[in-house]
């Protein structure tokens, strides 16, 4: 990975791949990006402990969130961050505390539809199960049932003529509860068991559990050319795992002397944004500000040296965004066709649903240019409802300068999404740049 003219490297989209499959779940996703930090020689540190202000890096786990730091060698208490925030969940069908039910001789799991799922895409696909199970001593373990273990089967057409007519219309509570088995002996703590036998925990040892479905198919190149991707959760683990190459990829190079950081770069990747990121682990908690305010007092600052710190600091918010569909252009800017394969695009919309305004499109502007990356520029149709990100959170939250970045990808909230190949590469090295300042 180079800031100097990037170039498509395969190896790159294939460890994307490697990761989103390993990730099923943001807990999944915040293990994976610590063992690759760790590999780089980043250090856990416990919000709990006292924290030193010697260089290197370091990095906080909370939950299915991960902040991580490198402080280079000379940094003053007054030094800005360059932050790249992401998000680690996507919309899916979660486990209801109650999960054992069934009926008519089809025994089920309870769930609970998180964020805005594309409803259809979750219908006929073989799911495994995954999360964190909480245990009776306190401690957690991940658990990640990686096969067809549930289905959620759609209804025949035999059975639905008007669906031809009046197209596929699912309720929630009713049409979206997975079949795992035969039976009418519906038993309270079955799946709760399975899940202990499948973990090799005795029984009765899980007290508590964060569970959620995922397909179990394999991310894969696709196209005449393999020019393109398709795989889970690409929103936003693709860019959990751009902003971590990244920072490990600026450590690496600052420890061997090649570049001289004159800021702090920053990875925070949170829980919770498909639900509005309101928790303790979402970026409209305090988890982030509670790391830089202790970064800073750490290296002897002062609340004079925070501030200051904290109004020359920049943050990237990067999440997936819209390539225009080629069977459905109409429903995009007419003016703003972004495009697959044609690097990230800057999202723009002056009602702050994104951040992102003239300044901050300039330092962007500015990384991609010295990364040799091309940038396309996305904007809402002005007939439609536009999304939002952690973006206008963060800026309004900590005070930070903010810009809404990404690359573009089709299905967005489907089980399965879709990107070209080169794009997180780019991506990627755009982000190096960026944190380079």
């Amino acid at each position: 990975m180079s800031s100097t003219g990037a170039r498509f490297d395969r190896g790159h989209t294939d460890d994307l791949m490697t990761f989103l499959a390993a990730s099923p779940s943001p807990y999944h996703a915040v293990a994976n990006a610590a063992e690759r930090l760790e590999k780089a020689g980043f250090r856990q540190v416990a919000e709990t402990d006292a924290w030193d202000g010697t260089s290197g890096g370091r990095y906080v786990l909370r939950g299915g969130a991960i902040v991580a730091w490198y402080v280079p060698e000379g940094a003053e208490p007054h030094t800005p961050f360059r932050i790249v925030g992401a998000h680690t969940d996507s919309p899916n069908l979660r486990v209801k505390p109650l999960p054992d039910s069934g009926a008519h001789g089809w025994r089920q799991v309870a769930v609970e539809i998180y964020g805005g799922p594309l409803l259809n895409s979750w219908l006929d696909r073989d799911l495994g199960l995954a999360g964190r199970l909480s245990l009776r001593d306190g401690s957690t373990r991940l658990v990640n049932i990686d096969r067809p273990l549930l289905r959620v089967p759609q209804l025949a057409i035999h059975l639905d003529r008007s669906v031809s007519s009046e197209g596929l219309k699912l309720d929630k509570q009713r049409h979206l509860q997975p079949i795992w088995g035969l039976g009418n002996d519906v038993r309270d703590g079955d799946l709760i068991a399975f899940l202990e036998r499948e973990s090799g925990l005795d029984s009765g040892a899980v007290t508590g559990w964060d569970l959620m479905t995922h397909s179990v198919e394999a991310p894969a190149y696709l196209g005449r050319d393999n020019e393109l991707v398709a795989g889970p959760r690409m929103d936003n683990l693709l860019s959990v795992h751009a902003a971590t190459a990244a920072l490990v990829a600026i450590a690496t190079a600052d420890a061997a002397g090649d570049v001289t950081l004159p800021c702090i770069p920053v990875l925070a990747a949170f829980d919770h944004e498909e639900n509005g990121s309101q928790s303790d682990t979402g970026a409209d908690g305090p988890l982030l500000g509670s790391v830089l305010e202790r970064s800073v007092f750490a290296r002897g600052g002062s609340y004079e040296d925070r501030a200051r710190s904290l109004a020359g600091s920049v943050c990237l918010s990067s999440d997936t965004g819209h390539a225009v569909h080629p069977n459905y252009a109409e429903r995009h800017d007419p003016t703003h066709h972004p495009r697959a394969g044609g690097g990230p695009i800057l999202k723009v919309n002056v009602n702050n649903r994104y951040a992102t305004d003239g300044s901050g499109r300039a330092v962007f502007a500015a990384a991609c240019e010295k990364a040799g990356v091309p940038l396309q520029s996305f904007v809402s149709n002005n007939s439609m409802p536009c999304g939002t990100t952690i973006g206008p959170i963060t800026a309004a939250r900590h005070g930070i300068k903010t810009v809404d970045i990404g690359v573009a990808i089709l299905s967005m909230h489907s089980a399965r999404e879709l990107c070209a190949a080169d794009d997180p590469y780019l991506l990627a090295n755009s982000l190096v740049a960026f944190l380079e300042g």
